[in-house]
């Protein structure tokens, strides 16, 4: 299925962020089937197993690279008539989902600069967010997603590892679960030695979220992470003073203090239809997030209706962020 994320997601999102949901009483004991990590089939992604993503971005992908990257991905989960608290890995549409949209249009972004590891999990259903779901089965249910991230870290390392330099990468839900991933597993710990960047992108993070990983406000800078937000230029949110003010706010293009940017300095967007679009987009930083303009893509037309970009916070700067983390990860290996 050739699919359309670019426009997809933006439906999808767009479309279920709303207030009511369909819902149930949570039930450990009712949630899908746990991952086992030590089984191919609980990875969307291994840098071992041949996928559509390798032989699209990476022609020699099966020769290993000097960095691993961990990705977790967004919220998928959205439907307002799901009842579900968690996903169910062992379902094909589900599988399907994740592969053909978030692993192919936001953590290919990194698969030419690391060896890529993909966790399915039981993410959470979107409705998490909202109350009065969060107190009502919406805390269980992102805590079993957050444990299923963290036992395929776990694995990872046990299994995969074997010493390299990482590198964190997630979305949304994903970099919620990735920020308490970083807080347990390298912050303070032997382990951030080996950690290239965080990317955690889509979720608000405090400059003071971690004792002794900080921002990085240099595009070569290593150990540290970048966040950002996006937003359609001159527009805020509603809970833009709840879920974005007052967060850490990386520029994706120039990865420096820099507050505006222009055409010219836009890497590229990679599209729905495969295609890369440079110089196809600006950027502003304000308080929390970045404004961004319309792109400069194919049915731009239909993007001037939305104001939340958050379904583009990687693909919008795909081409940026794939040749930053290269330089972050020369740079590693150089000490």
């Amino acid at each position: 299925m050739k699919s359309k994320y670019f426009l997809i997601l933006w439906v999808v999102f767009f479309n279920s962020c709303a207030t009511s949901y369909m819902t149930q009483q949570f039930k450990l004991q009712n949630s899908p089937k746990a991952p086992d990590y030590y089984s191919e089939h609980s990875w969307a992604e291994l840098p071992t197993v041949a996928s559509e993503l390798k032989s699209i971005h990476l022609p020699d992908s099966l020769k290993p690279l000097a960095v691993d990257v961990f990705y977790v991905y967004p919220t998928l989960l959205t439907s307002r008539k799901d009842r579900s608290w968690n996903a169910d890995i062992y379902n094909e549409s589900i599988r399907t989902d994740v592969i053909e949209k978030p692993v192919k249009f936001q953590a290919s972004a990194w698969s030419s600069v690391g060896n890529l590891y993909v966790p399915f999990y039981r993410q959470a259903h979107l409705r998490v967010y909202y109350d009065p779901y969060t107190k009502n089965g919406g805390e269980e249910a992102y805590e079993l997603a957050y444990q299923d991230v963290k036992r395929a870290f776990e694995v990872y390392l046990n299994q995969y590892n074997q010493g390299k330099p990482i590198i964190i990468a997630s979305h949304s839900q994903g970099t919620g679960h990735c920020k308490r991933l970083v807080q347990e597993f390298f912050d303070g710990k032997p382990l951030q030695n080996q950690l290239v960047a965080a990317y955690l992108i889509g979720g608000k993070i405090n400059a003071d979220e971690f004792k002794s990983i900080k921002p990085m406000t240099s595009p070569e800078e290593i150990g540290g992470f970048v966040t950002w937000n996006s937003y359609k230029k001159g527009k805020l949110p509603k809970r833009y003073d709840s879920w974005f003010k007052g967060g850490v706010t990386s520029n994706p293009i120039t990865w420096n203090d820099q507050i505006k940017t222009n055409f010219e300095d836009h890497k590229g967007v990679y599209n729905g239809d495969g295609k890369l679009y440079p110089k196809s987009l600006y950027i502003e930083k304000i308080d929390g997030m970045i404004w961004v303009s319309l792109p400069k893509i194919p049915k731009r037309f239909w993007l001037s209706f939305v104001k939340d970009y958050h379904f583009g916070d990687i693909n919008l700067f795909w081409e940026d962020i794939r040749q930053n983390a290269q330089l972050r990860v020369a740079t590693f290996l150089k000490k």
